[in-house]
């Protein structure tokens, strides 16, 4: 087969969804598949999940971004007890265009009316706009390639797509996807400001655990295909979960709770086969991506 074949088929191929979470303050998995059990924290309360140590001087998003990845991988509430040995060549992927916005204006704002020493020594790595990818990698200790999406309202998927190039390309074994966007009044002002009627920017995060089969202890049976750009609006697929605007954080949220509704835990339809998750406006064209149950929930291995 010629090589180009190959790697068309190569693109194509379906990665795994080995674990996924929804963090949106406020709402349950009643009100939100893929949420936790009782309703989400808000990133005041992010102790609650991951334990009060390396909170200091985090933003909101990060907060949230962090609750997310560490309900996605199955740990206990609270700090790290031990490494993880899945995190070499662990890649991050973060989708968030407004996640520290807040703070960049924050710290303009001190340097031009008061000089560079006013800068809190708290605030100025919150600055970066990696900042957000990198807490993750450095708290899990995840030392594959680290990526920040900033792409507008196609964000999210974008963030998919770029993991599937790592994975699919041999840069790393695995891939931790996020999405997060804060609500503080900025970013609710800045995103007010996109075309057509977006509504009222909400804060929240979505992980997804992506890689080929085996790759993450857990085998869910849920899979992801390649992410499809369309120049006009698709529309939203029968069966997707409703989720608030979350700007660029929408794509990997909507695609945590499609991975919910398909393993069967939060929706009543237990027949789905499959669910299409879509993002994007206007300005920035949209993405879909296909996600479907291959089979039942086990222990990766422990199939006949």
């Amino acid at each position: 087969m010629p090589e180009s074949q190959i790697a068309h088929r190569t693109a194509d191929r379906p990665l795994a969804i080995a674990g996924w979470a929804v963090h949106v303050p406020g709402l349950s998995a009643a009100d939100l598949p893929g949420s936790p059990d009782e309703a989400a924290c808000g990133p005041e309360d992010a102790k609650d999940v991951l334990g009060r140590k390396g909170l200091l001087g985090k933003e909101p998003s990060t907060r949230l971004a962090l609750c997310a990845v560490h309900r996605a991988l199955g740990l206990p509430a609270g700090k790290l007890a031990e490494p993880l040995p899945y995190a070499p060549r662990t890649a991050v992927v973060v989708a968030s265009n407004l996640g520290n916005v807040e703070t960049v204006t924050t710290v303009l704002d001190d340097m031009r009316s008061r000089g560079g020493n006013v800068v809190s020594p708290l605030d100025a790595p919150n600055a970066s706009s990696n900042v957000i990818a990198s807490s993750i990698a450095i708290k899990y200790g995840f030392n594959g390639p680290n990526l920040a999406v900033c792409s507008g309202a196609t964000a999210g998927l974008d963030a998919v797509r770029l993991a599937r190039l790592l994975l699919l390309s041999g840069r790393a074994e695995r891939a931790v996807v996020v999405g997060v966007e804060p609500a503080d009044p900025v970013a609710r002002a800045l995103a007010a400001l996109r075309p057509g009627d977006p509504g009222e920017l909400i804060a929240g995060a979505g992980c997804v655990l992506l890689g080929p089969p085996g790759a993450w202890p857990t085998d869910t049976g849920i899979t992801v295909g390649p992410v499809v750009r369309h120049a006009s609006d698709p529309g939203t697929a029968e069966g997707q979960p409703a989720v608030g605007e979350l700007y660029g954080a929408a794509g990997v949220v909507r695609l945590a709770a499609a991975a919910a509704v398909l393993a069967g835990g939060a929706s009543g339809d237990d027949d789905a086969a499959g669910l299409t998750v879509h993002c994007g406006d206007a300005d920035d064209a949209w993405l879909t991506v296909d996600v479907t149950r291959a089979g039942d929930r086990q222990e990766a291995g422990a199939a006949a």
